[in-house]
C-alpha cells in the first residue's frame, strides 16, 4: 500500500529550514551528548514500568457481556484462555460513514498488527468498539485489521466506570476472576503507535504545532484530530480505497461526525 500512500503525501512540504552543517566529529560529539539524555530517559521509563507493576488492582465483573463474531461472550471469555488482556476502547460514531469515523482511534488501533509476541507472554489483545458489532466490524475489515473485535455498546457503562472511549486498559485473570490493573488515555496510548516514535527521531519531528522546534521547521497540524487525516478522511483509509476495498458500513449516512478523540499533548 506504500505507493498509494505516496500519492496522498502533503505537497509543498519542502522547507528551506535546515540544521547547521558541521563535520562528522562535531556532529558525533553533539549526538553523544544527546544519547546520554536518551539513556537516562530510557532508565526512567524502566523505573516507571516497575512502579506500574507494583500498582494494586480492582476486581471487574467477569460476566460483563460483549458481542463478538459468534454473538454474546463474557469478558472472561475474551481472554481466550490467556492470563492477561490488553484492550483498546475504540470510539465509534454510529450510523456515520467510514470517512467520519474516529481518526485518532484509527491511527492508534491500526498500528497493532503482529500479536504473536504478546501471545508468547500469555497476553491477548482485543478491541472493544463503542458501536454495534455488525457495523463496526465492517470498518475493521475495510481497514484490513485482524485483531479480535467486540462491540461494547451495551456494556460500556460497566467497563468504562466513568471514563471514555479512546483508552487502553490492562486486565489480569486469576481463575474465573478478572481484575483491572492499569489504564491510560490521551498521549498515554502513544505506546501503540510506532509511527510517532519514528517521527520523533527525524529532524522535523511530528510537524505538529505544539512541538518545540526551531523557527522555520514545518508545523502543519494542530493536535485536534487533523494530524491523523488527509483530504477529510483518516489518512490510512486512502490506501485501502486505492486497493479497491469497499468502505460501505451498511449505513446511508453522509454527514461528518465530530472528532473528539482524547489525543492532546
Amino acid at each position: 500500500m506504500n505507493t498509494s500512500d505516496q500519492h496522498n503525501f502533503i505537497t509543498g512540504s519542502d522547507t528551506s529550514a535546515l540544521p547547521v552543517v558541521v563535520d562528522r566529529a562535531i556532529w558525533q560529539a553533539e549526538l553523544d551528548t544527546l544519547l546520554v539524555r536518551e539513556k537516562a530517559h530510557t532508565r526512567q521509563g524502566d523505573e516507571i514500568a516497575a512502579a506500574r507493576r507494583l500498582l494494586p488492582m480492582v476486581e471487574v465483573d467477569p460476566t460483563i457481556t460483549l458481542i463478538g463474531p459468534h454473538g454474546p461472550v463474557t469478558l472472561l471469555e475474551v481472554f481466550e484462555g490467556r492470563r492477561q488482556l490488553i484492550t483498546y476502547f475504540h470510539m465509534w460514531h454510529t450510523g456515520q460513514p467510514s470517512g467520519a469515523q474516529c481518526e485518532g482511534c484509527t491511527f492508534f488501533n491500526g498500528h497493532v498488527r503482529e500479536l504473536s509476541y504478546l501471545h508468547s507472554r500469555d497476553v491477548t489483545y482485543t478491541t472493544f468498539c463503542q458501536g454495534p458489532y455488525e457495523e463496526s466490524v465492517r470498518y475493521r475489515d475495510f481497514m484490513g485489521w485482524d485483531v479480535p473485535w467486540y462491540s461494547a455498546q451495551d456494556s460500556a457503562d460497566a467497563l468504562l466506570a466513568g471514563r471514555w472511549f479512546g483508552m487502553l486498559v490492562c486486565y489480569l485473570r486469576r481463575g474465573d476472576h478478572v481484575f483491572e490493573t492499569y489504564w491510560t488515555s490521551g498521549r498515554g496510548v502513544e505506546a501503540m503507535a510506532p509511527s510517532y516514535g519514528l517521527l520523533d527521531m527525524t529532524v522535523y519531528g511530528r510537524q505538529e504545532t505544539w512541538e518545540d522546534s526551531p523557527t522555520g521547521w514545518p508545523q502543519r497540524w494542530e493536535n485536534a484530530g487533523e494530524q491523523f487525516r488527509t483530504d477529510g478522511r483518516p489518512t490510512a483509509q486512502w490506501s485501502r480505497l486505492a486497493a479497491g476495498r469497499s468502505d460501505d458500513l451498511g449505513t446511508k449516512a453522509t454527514a461528518t461526525a465530530p472528532h473528539d478523540c482524547q489525543n492532546q499533548p
